[in-house]
């Protein structure tokens, strides 16, 4: 909106909830569809759709983008954006494939974190001791979250370690996304700078991918990478609405729940018995370090300026 965010907070509080779903319960889907398609290709496909949907969109608005005129410099950022976003994805799946849903999306809470210090390097943004304190609170938080599992975290080339490694640095290529996509809001709106992106990265990745392996896969894996396709352009799409409709600041601490939708996730498919992924076996000690690393989360984007 022109006028900057309408204040329904009730509106927002619930897109923003609806976003914190969504990405909490990717990564199960996520697994399942990792069982029968390799990272890039699961990646591929979700670009692929965003674009086709995101594409249809804006140009149903008569707003699709158009680059002639806008600089080297917007080209270049639009350049390092998509590297570093294809980067965030699939760094992420690869983590995935070598730990659980629950430890990708709770250490990927870093990844806002890794944002806001970038915002006060390049920006000259302000870090606040209150900020500092929530910092601590996560880092604990991860601590206690890893408890048992701590001496696996020293062998960082297999295992847990290599997928926390691999995560932490799939948070550090989306907080350099998220730093090139600023830089480029003085040019193109959100929804613009997603979909050239998406074009980017579709085209970028189409040799290291075999999108013909979808028909390699199974009933459940088929629909769960269609629910992968459609949580990209969904997700992003309540996130974008969100801000219209409430500050960053409180979306972004709803967001920061997407962990314990992950957890609950993962709980229920246990109880149910339905087998999709493996038992995470989480013990008291780690349920509270997740809380811990969420209220951080939280605390840091609450009192961001």
């Amino acid at each position: 909106m022109a006028g900057g965010p309408s204040r329904n907070w009730r509106r927002g509080f619930t897109l923003a909830l609806a976003t914190a779903v969504l990405w909490g319960v990717l990564p199960i889907a996520l697994k399942v569809v990792l069982e029968g398609m390799d990272a890039y290709t699961i990646v591929w496909w979700r670009f692929a759709a965003a674009m086709a949907a995101l594409g249809a969109y804006l140009a149903a608005r008569g707003a699709l983008p158009r680059i002639r005129g806008a600089g080297r410099g917007a080209v270049a950022l639009i350049a390092v954006a998509t590297v570093t976003l294809i980067g965030n994805y699939v760094l992420y799946l690869v983590a995935l494939d070598h730990t659980t849903p629950s430890v990708t999306q709770v250490v990927i809470q870093l990844a806002p974190l890794m944002l806001l210090v970038g915002g006060v390097v390049v920006f000259r943004e302000r870090f606040v001791p209150a900020q500092w304190a929530g910092f601590a609170v996560l880092g604990a938080g991860l601590l206690l979250f890893f408890n048992e599992r701590l001496p696996l975290l020293l062998q960082p080339t297999r295992g847990l370690g290599l997928g926390v490694a691999l995560t932490v640095a799939a948070g550090v290529s989306w907080a350099v996304y998220g730093l090139a996509q600023k830089r480029l809001h003085d040019h193109f709106d959100a929804q613009q700078v997603l979909w050239m992106i998406y074009v980017g990265a579709v085209a970028l990745m189409l040799p290291a991918s075999r999108p013909a392996a979808i028909m390699d896969l199974d009933g459940m894996q088929l629909g769960m990478l269609a629910f992968c396709c459609f949580n990209t352009v969904a997700a992003y799409g309540a996130f974008g609405e969100a801000l219209t409709h409430w500050d960053m600041s409180r979306v972004s601490a709803v967001l920061a729940t997407a962990p314990l939708f992950t957890i609950g996730g993962m709980w229920a498919v246990e109880h149910a018995g339905l087998r999709l992924v493996p038992a995470e076996g989480l013990n008291g000690a780690s349920i509270v370090g997740a809380l811990m690393v969420v209220a951080g989360s939280m605390v840091c984007a609450l009192v961001r300026r």
